[in-house]
């Protein structure tokens, strides 16, 4: 039996990474910003905005600490190198796909926040879509244990 061992990835590998983690860090700072949400801080807020926010189910934000906090593991992973940060990565894909079914398809945050809001939750998926097939290429160029 043969060991294979690890290669050593190119920077863009590391530039990556890096804004990935920034990325997702900026995706806890969200989450938490609205789990600590105080109750002035939410009365200031719009009302469909605050109405939105306070009828969200605990699965929902379930969903949402799941992706970002999977996420930001994930990146962490990856700067270690380790072969665990595709399925963490995977699995913060799942929260983030859960968390925008509740928030497109039954809370209609649309609605809410209008039709030029779409932008960013296309691009939440889009990059977590792309950061597990990042980590799978990865993976497969050795350059994760």
């Amino acid at each position: 039996m043969t060991v294979k061992s690890l290669e050593k990835p190119p920077v863009w590998f590391w530039v990556v990474t890096v804004v990935a983690l920034l990325w997702n860090l900026m995706g806890v700072l969200a989450y938490l910003q609205q789990a600590f949400l105080t109750e002035e801080a939410m009365a200031a807020l719009p009302e469909a905005e605050s109405t939105f926010l306070k009828a969200r189910p605990a699965w929902a934000t379930a969903a949402f600490a799941l992706a970002v906090w999977g996420g930001l593991l994930g990146c962490i992973a990856l700067l270690l190198r380790k072969k665990w940060a595709r399925p963490v990565l995977l699995i913060s894909l799942v929260g983030i796909v859960v968390q925008m079914i509740h928030s497109f398809f039954i809370a209609k945050v649309l609605e809410v926040y209008g039709p030029g809001e779409i932008s960013m939750p296309i691009l939440i998926i889009l990059i977590g879509i792309g950061l597990v097939l990042f980590a799978r290429i990865a993976a497969k160029k050795l350059w994760l244990a």
